[in-house]
């Protein structure tokens, strides 16, 4: 029997995603951030990180790929309007960071790299 999280890569791949996740909060730390928020989900979508630093509100995606050309090109449109709507979800159930500087942030995770943060790495999309 598989379980819930379906066959052995697939759960081989969601425990790579976390340790991805992992690295990528740490590194974010290491760079003055907060964790406010992990794995947040709601049915339109969901939110690898949500991080805070100052006046900014940061919603992350984490992609663990071999290039950093590879973790942007995975992140693609239809993946931005689910982040985005799952973003709009966490501000009304969490309005009081609604009035910090909202920004989509990715970190890409390479094999041994440190990881490449990059901020404002795409807009918000309807």
């Amino acid at each position: 029997m598989t379980g819930r999280s379906g066959t052995p890569a697939r759960r081989q791949a969601e425990r790579r995603g976390r340790t991805a996740e992992s690295l990528a909060l740490l590194w974010l730390r290491c760079k003055g951030y907060r964790a406010v928020a992990r794995g947040w989900r709601v049915p339109q979508g969901q939110i690898d990180l949500i991080v805070a630093r100052g006046g900014d509100l940061a919603f992350v995606e984490v992609k663990r790929r071999d290039d950093l050309a590879g973790g942007l090109v995975a992140v693609s449109p239809q993946q931005r309007r689910r982040i985005t709507a799952a973003a709009r979800a966490f501000l009304l159930a969490h309005p009081r960071w609604a009035r910090r500087r909202l920004r989509f942030d990715v970190v890409v995770i390479r094999p041994w790299r440190l990881p490449m943060h990059l901020p404002n790495a795409f807009a918000a999309l309807p």
